[in-house]
């Protein structure tokens, strides 16, 4: 999770930093960037972080590396490395439309909107043949 008080370029250029720490010691399989997202709770004073998200392969020794450079890297807000089965599926990144907490659970069918008044609006769809 990165920085977003830091500029694209920057936070690019430490995403650029832990990929090449990968690729000189080990193998890069998936690489993700999920962008501007909402946290859970606020770290630093920021309620939102950029993520970025590898799978890789590598010895221990690159997972030190890199536990050491993430630590000390100005713009990294968290960083978490996970041992993984090499069969697992890669993680796909929830949407960015979902409910926040205060939101109501409602759902809105297709075809259906809100007022200004926060009714209801359903539209009927007929097939034609």
């Amino acid at each position: 999770m990165l920085d977003p008080g830091q500029d694209e370029p920057a936070r690019d250029a430490l995403a650029a930093d832990a990929r090449g720490r990968i690729e000189a010691a080990g193998t890069l399989k998936h690489e993700n960037k999920w962008g501007l997202r909402k946290m859970a709770y606020e770290i630093e004073q920021r309620n939102e972080a950029d993520y970025r998200w590898f799978r890789f392969e590598g010895p221990s020794d690159l997972l030190d590396d890199l536990n050491h450079n993430l630590k000390i890297a100005d713009g990294v807000m968290r960083f978490r490395i996970f041992k993984v089965d090499s069969t697992s599926p890669v993680i796909v990144p929830p949407s960015t439309g979902a409910a926040g907490p205060g939101a109501s659970r409602e759902r809105i069918g297709e075809g259906s909107h809100r007022d200004e008044t926060g009714d209801t609006e359903a539209e009927d769809v007929a097939a034609s043949e």
